[in-house]
């Protein structure tokens, strides 16, 4: 599952890649900077793995973890291959979400492509690219599905009237995701045309240090335009992120967090955003080999939950064994839980819930 970071060029979304990722992406003060797109592998920040790891004391742990893909920068006429636009746009189509960078601060020293700070404007640029470049599938869509519904094909009829439906939104400036479908409508039709405009955003807003805290007049604007829009805003300060990053031990690390009044990185929430907007969570499996958190879809199964340590587990599944995270933090071992009798035997119809600890029977 990878999330993209987009936006115009030059509003931090390289040095944002870096703060995440320690990947070391080029970024510069010029446009086009990113031309192939960086792909990151990030560890989930999780306290909770850190008490598991307090109370079994194992040899190794293993967080969960999300790719993070660094695209380059769009500009306006991308949907018609400006600045390299469509190589551009073909990166994000393979993303499963969206954080949109937009600049939030003002600095003379650093050029804004359009010449000056209008994080709005900014938005509405890059997402009527992102529209026109999903107008162009629909309406290709479209041409065909009407020629089976002269036909009287029920089902071309009824996809149809939904590519009319995307049509008609995109055309009046509305992206895929806020236009009002039914749950159906949705997941027959919309969701396998892979539109870019249908998949869930976070708008990051890029602060200068005085912001970092408490946001600024721009984070406002932004969080008021994209209220209806059922999207995730935070802002960071990517550049004051990145000079903490490069800083060599984690107490030096703090000392500057602690600062500038800030109890942990704003790319840890970034992280975790990033993670719920996939909508993934995590369960663990605890032992004195190790501790890790592994991730899964919400609404997964006790079944499909094994099958992500191994595909034989999800086959041969028998049952499972699950402690709830609160559970094991309150009696400090699993041999303390069961004792208690707060241990429970599950089956395959078991959804798991966020922070479960579990093991697994199996037989192939």
């Amino acid at each position: 599952m990878k999330a993209g970071i987009v936006g115009l060029p030059n509003v931090g979304k390289s040095t944002l890649f870096n703060c995440l990722s320690n990947a070391k992406a080029q970024s510069a003060n010029f446009p086009f900077c990113t031309i192939e797109p960086n792909i990151g592998v990030v560890n989930v920040p999780d306290t909770r793995l850190e008490k598991l790891e307090e109370l079994v004391n194992p040899e190794r742990v293993i967080p969960a973890t999300v790719e993070i893909v660094d695209i380059a920068g769009l500009v306006k006429g991308a949907s018609k291959g400006e600045g390299l636009g469509n190589q551009f746009l073909g990166n994000i189509r393979e993303t499963d979400a969206i954080l949109h960078v937009l600049r939030c601060f003002d600095n003379d020293n650093v050029v804004h492509v359009d010449g000056s700070v209008d994080p709005i404007r900014d938005k509405e640029t890059i997402d009527m690219e992102l529209q026109l470049k999903d107008l162009e599938s629909v309406e290709k869509k479209l041409d065909k599905v009407k020629r089976a519904a002269k036909t009287g094909n029920k089902e071309a009829q009824k996809e149809e009237a939904v590519l009319t439906k995307l049509k008609n939104g995109l055309e009046a400036g509305t992206s895929v995701r806020a236009i009002e479908l039914s749950d159906d409508e949705r997941i027959e039709f919309v969701k396998p045309m892979q539109l870019i405009t249908d998949k869930p955003v976070m708008y990051v807003c890029n602060v200068d240090e005085a912001a970092a805290v408490e946001g600024n007049a721009y984070v406002e604007k932004v969080k008021e335009t994209v209220a209806n829009e059922n999207a995730e805003v935070i802002f960071l300060a990517v550049g004051t992120e990145a000079d903490i990053t490069e800083l060599e031990t984690y107490e030096e690390r703090q000392m500057f967090l602690e600062d500038l009044g800030l109890s942990e990185p704003g790319s840890a929430k970034l992280i975790r955003g990033a993670y719920k907007l996939l909508d993934l969570e995590t369960y663990f499996t605890a032992g004195v080999k190790e501790v890790r958190a592994w991730t899964i879809h919400v609404g997964a199964t006790a079944p499909q939950a094994a099958g992500v340590i191994h595909t034989d587990f999800e086959k041969g599944f028998i049952r499972a064994e699950v402690i709830s995270y609160n559970d094991y933090i309150q009696y400090g071992s699993e041999a303390k839980v069961k004792e208690a009798g707060r241990m429970r035997v599950e089956g395959k119809e078991y959804v798991v819930k966020d922070g479960d600890v579990m093991h697994f029977r199996f037989n192939v």
